[in-house]
């Protein structure tokens, strides 16, 4: 049994594809397949169920995969470990980001981070937050920047910044020369929302229902610069937030509409691992994102459960 092996059965067990899961360890499918039957035979059980068009998980094969993720995040501890005796600043720093925040944050983020730590690159990881938390818990990212609330075991988050939500609406829309809007004006508009599975749509819904009720019609899609394009066409109208819509991604086609009091938001943190060896690292992209967002520095520590918006991205 190596690690190489241990990886191999977390990654198949992710992606549930033999050839994904290649592709993600940077293997051939054929040297995937022969590894983990080799593993399975030196257990002298079977692990996965191999189908026509998926890869199923056996229950003892859940157990076995479960502590392989903790073999390999302990195993990972020895590196880090490692590097931490030496300079916390010093070496690549895996960081994962949730999609609907990495093109709105990264480019403030990076020139920022850089003169904070300029031998730290960082190598980033965009995902939703369901992945970025099983990154997390493997040791394949150090840290991530998500939503709240995210509170899996063994974890850390520290609030960052809160970041509110505004309609967008087509320049000729009636609303385009309004100050605000209530949510319960939203019923009836034709709402163009991210797919089932991205979180910034549940929170988008969560406080603001009405974009999904009335009968209207409802066009989905994978991403908020897609939105932002099918608003300026004139399709229908969304909810983006705060940060996709600073002056560098305006659109004299989309007007941005304030929502009244309350403003829904959603409130923006940095998770990662109580037994992370490199606290400076941590701190320094705390100071960095706090710096590029005009924010004076939270108090650090874990966060409240209390949130304004619901969970992941």
């Amino acid at each position: 049994m190596t690690l190489n092996e241990l990886r191999y059965i977390v990654a198949l067990a992710n992606e549930r594809s033999f050839g994904r899961a290649a592709q993600r360890c940077f293997i051939s499918q054929p040297a995937l397949s022969v590894a983990i039957q080799k593993l399975e035979d030196e257990l002298d059980t079977q692990l996965f169920e191999r189908g026509k068009t998926e890869v199923t998980v056996t229950p003892v094969g859940e157990r076995i995969v479960e502590q392989a993720q903790k073999v390999l995040e302990e195993a990972a501890r020895i590196r880090d470990i490692a590097q931490a005796g030496r300079n916390q600043l010093v070496g690549t720093f895996h960081l994962g980001v949730i999609h609907t925040i990495a093109p709105y944050l990264l480019p403030d983020l990076i020139p920022a981070l850089n003169e904070r730590a300029p031998e730290m690159p960082l190598e980033i990881e965009e995902n939703m937050t369901e992945n970025l938390e099983a990154a997390l818990r493997g040791g394949r990212v150090d840290a991530a920047i998500i939503a709240l609330p995210f509170a899996p075991p063994g974890i850390t988050a520290d609030f960052l910044y809160e970041e509110p939500f505004q309609v967008v609406v087509p320049k000729k829309h009636p609303w385009a020369r309004r100050k605000s809007v209530a949510p319960s004006e939203l019923a009836g508009e034709h709402a163009i929302l991210l797919n089932v599975g991205h979180c910034f749509r549940d929170q988008v819904l969560e406080t603001c229902p009405e974009l999904n009720r009335g009968g209207a019609p409802v066009t989905r899609t994978n991403s908020l610069e897609t939105i932002r394009n099918m608003v300026a066409s004139g399709l229908g109208v969304s909810v983006l937030p705060r940060d996709a819509l600073t002056p560098k991604y305006y659109s004299k086609l989309v007007v941005p509409v304030s929502f009244s009091k309350p403003v829904p938001s959603r409130r923006i943190a940095l998770a990662y691992r109580k037994s992370f060896p490199r606290p400076a690292a941590i701190a320094a992209i705390r100071e960095a994102v706090a710096v590029c967002r005009g924010a004076s520095l939270p108090a650090r520590g874990p966060v409240q459960p209390a949130v304004v918006a619901g969970n992941g991205e």
